[in-house]
């Protein structure tokens, strides 16, 4: 019997490893699943089960069911954003590649206010549950059963209870600890809640690898909100080990929210099957008139489309290019479009954090660092406490808030969604943001990280070589 298991082991890894050959996406994570799969199949085989797929199946799927529908919302959608589309002539250079790789264009009307920090972005977040009149829409990768997290459910409650429709959604991952209570007292209450349920379907038992990333909140199709933080009390910096903690949220009024929105009910309809009933009729900002555009991305497509966004607007900058993200793990595309752009003499500065909650991620972007060491790019260390945020600025006129890690994960495995913004009045308040940032954080010298120890030196490569998994 032993013996029947062991050649079973060897001829499931031997299967397995043909297929990550022939379906995973890049050549290391193909070389690393197919030799551990040879190798190793006890732990191999069932590590490529959970973690080896590289495409979220069932959703194109699931959609098509209903395609009629579906079809239904994404016309009276188009058709009511129509006048408020960029034309190409007035749109920036990398408008074209951006809007095929998005079911949405850049639009005019809207009022961006930038969110700094945790206390700044659930104010604001809050004030807007408590003004909803029809529905509150409201998704987050984490959501914890603490302080913040039963502030916000009290809101949202009050809201339900008060005739507004009121849907939640969580990742089961990023919301693994959330109690049982926390979601009775959602259900007792009348609001809709559920996760996001990744393994649907026989078939996706074991589509465990992928995660909504997404941190989005959505009232009557008027304003919406996303970014980098999420809902617990360490997003307010009230966890000693990680505190000031660093982050940056969006607030959107116009028609751009509908972007979001549409967004958020495909997230919705995937988990439940429901068709939410809501607001299509653009609303637009009477303060300001700049122009967004909503990129949302996640492994359902062929294309690469969070990596292709960022290669085309790397490759565009020509005088600045500034972002910030905890984790630095480019891949092959994203590091020469880097390395090209500091050759052209742009400014490339990039601040991730001092302090790792993810320690093979965190080393991993060391062996990078040290990569790029002779190209002129700027690497800061965020020194007070840990820096979560994901926010770039390019040249003069354009910045991106949003969800995306720099990381092979947000890349290629998890449902993201950023707010692109060309406008140079916000690329001034980035500007502003960033410069604060830059005061607090040190330049990391790649000279003296060669200083490490071995051990050092060793766990940085491997956690480098073992990234594509990660």
């Amino acid at each position: 019997m032993m013996a029947f298991i062991v050649t079973a082991f060897y001829f499931a890894g031997i299967l397995a490893a043909i297929n990550a050959v022939m379906t995973v996406r890049t050549s290391q994570g193909a070389i690393a699943w197919s030799v551990s799969l040879v190798s190793f199949p006890f732990i191999a085989v069932p590590a490529y089960l959970v973690f080896g797929r590289s495409k979220f199946e069932g959703q194109m799927q699931a959609f098509a069911l209903r395609k009629g529908e579906i079809r239904n919302v994404l016309e009276t959608y188009r058709e009511e954003l129509k006048p408020f589309e960029i034309e190409p002539d007035d749109a920036p250079s990398w408008h074209h590649a951006v809007r095929q790789l998005s079911e949405h264009e850049l639009v005019s009307g809207n009022q961006v206010e930038l969110l700094i920090n945790g206390d700044a972005t659930f104010e604001s977040i809050l004030q807007g549950i408590a003004g909803a009149e029809h529905y509150v829409l409201f998704q987050f990768y984490m959501i914890h059963d603490d302080g913040l997290g039963n502030r916000v459910q009290k809101a949202l409650i009050a809201k339900a209870q008060a005739g507004v429709k009121v849907i939640v959604l969580y990742d089961e991952v990023g919301s693994k600890n959330l109690s049982k209570g926390y979601i009775e007292r959602f259900l007792g209450a009348g609001v809709e809640i559920s996760s996001f349920k990744p393994n649907q379907g026989f078939f996706n038992r074991f589509q465990l690898n992928f995660r909504n990333h997404r941190k989005m909140v959505v009232v009557d199709g008027k304003v919406a909100w996303l970014g980098g933080l999420n809902v617990g009390d360490e997003y307010l910096g009230l966890d000693p080990e990680f505190s000031p903690w660093r982050d940056t949220h969006i607030r959107l009024e116009g028609p751009s929210a509908l972007q979001v929105q549409l967004t958020l009910m495909s997230d919705w309809y995937w988990a439940t099957r429901e068709k939410l009933e809501l607001n299509w009729k653009p609303h637009v900002a009477v303060a300001a008139d700049q122009r967004v555009l909503v990129l949302s991305t996640g492994p359902v497509n062929d294309r690469e489309t969070a990596g292709l966004f960022f290669v085309a607007a790397l490759n565009a900058a020509q005088e600045r290019i500034w972002f910030s993200a905890p984790y630095f793990v480019p891949d092959e595309a994203v590091l020469k479009s880097l390395q090209l752009a500091a050759m052209r003499g742009v400014d490339v500065r990039i601040i991730t954090t001092g302090k790792g909650d993810s320690l093979p991620v965190w080393l991993a972007a060391f062996y990078y660092i040290k990569l790029l060491h002779d190209t002129g790019i700027k690497f800061y260390a965020y020194e007070p406490g840990f820096l979560h945020e994901k926010v770039m600025l390019v040249d003069d006129q354009i910045s991106t808030v949003g969800t995306h890690n720099f990381d092979n994960r947000s890349f290629r495995l998890n449902f993201e969604v950023m707010a692109i913004v060309n406008d140079a009045g916000f690329a001034s308040q980035m500007e502003a943001m960033f410069l604060e940032d830059f005061k607090t954080s040190v330049i990391i010298d790649p000279k003296k990280l060669e200083e490490k120890s071995f051990l050092w030196q060793l766990a940085v490569r491997l956690s480098y070589l073992a990234s594509p998994v990660l």
